[in-house]
């Protein structure tokens, strides 16, 4: 079973080297990194065509530098394998990950499968042992809504699934909840209850993991109110859709 990762990068020459390669070691000749570049300021595109160069699984392609969303579709779009697992350009996969993820597409024909994940600080250091936990995550489009449990890196689906979910839309908040909820309406959807990476927070990561409000309380209206608005658009989207 041939796999493809998606892997959006930008500004990510700290960490990147050391997610490819626990990326790497997992896979499987026929199988292929792909990599959309959005222009960065620092070293991240010498060091991706560097790996490419050593392993010809890595295929680096120009990203639009339209933002993470617009990102992350074009390395799906890339992607020419059964199963597509999404990547993060800083985290660690755990040595299983592949191996669990693949066997449970095969046990449950899901189309989207979503895993847990350790989170740690910048250093690896762990600093909570479930991502389900802490967000309390499960299935339910309403749920997923009002508290999305799909986060990306955490994501896989076949590859002829992304055409009820591609192109993004443009006014969902992120991408992988939007794969989410598209699993949840038109096919099959798993969770795995076992962490299989490292999802690593740093003082860069893109989307906070815990929200935390400041203590103005105008400040917290309007986030509230940013909030329900992008959470309307959500839902008008996938009736939509």
């Amino acid at each position: 079973m041939s796999i493809s990762v998606a892997m959006a990068v930008f500004n990510g020459e700290k960490y990147i080297t050391e997610q490819i390669k626990s990326i790497l070691k997992q896979l499987k000749d026929n199988d292929e990194v792909i990599i959309s570049y959005d222009e960065s300021t620092d070293n991240t595109l010498k060091i991706v065509l560097d790996l490419a160069k050593k392993d010809k699984r890595i295929k680096v392609f120009h990203g639009p530098c339209c933002g993470v969303i617009k990102n992350f579709e074009n390395a799906i779009l890339n992607c020419n394998n059964k199963y597509i697992f999404l990547s993060d350009q800083d985290d660690i996969w755990l040595d299983n990950k592949v191996e669990t993820v693949l066997r449970e597409f095969k046990k449950a024909n899901a189309d989207v499968i979503l895993h847990d994940t350790f989170v740690s600080d910048e250093n690896l250091n762990i600093i909570y042992d479930s991502f389900f936990q802490i967000r309390n995550s499960k299935k339910g489009i309403l749920n997923n809504i009002i508290k999305n449990s799909y986060m990306g890196c955490c994501i896989a689906f076949k590859n002829d699934f992304k055409k009820f979910f591609l192109p993004f839309p443009k006014n969902i908040p992120m991408h992988d909840q939007w794969i989410g909820l598209m699993g949840e309406k038109y096919g099959t959807v798993r969770f795995i209850k076992k962490p299989l990476l490292i999802y690593r927070r740093h003082e860069n990561n893109f989307s906070a993991l815990i929200p935390v409000f400041p203590n103005d309380i105008e400040s917290k209206a309007a986030i509230m109110y940013k909030r329900l608005i992008s959470r309307i658009n959500l839902l008008l989207a996938i009736i939509k859709n």
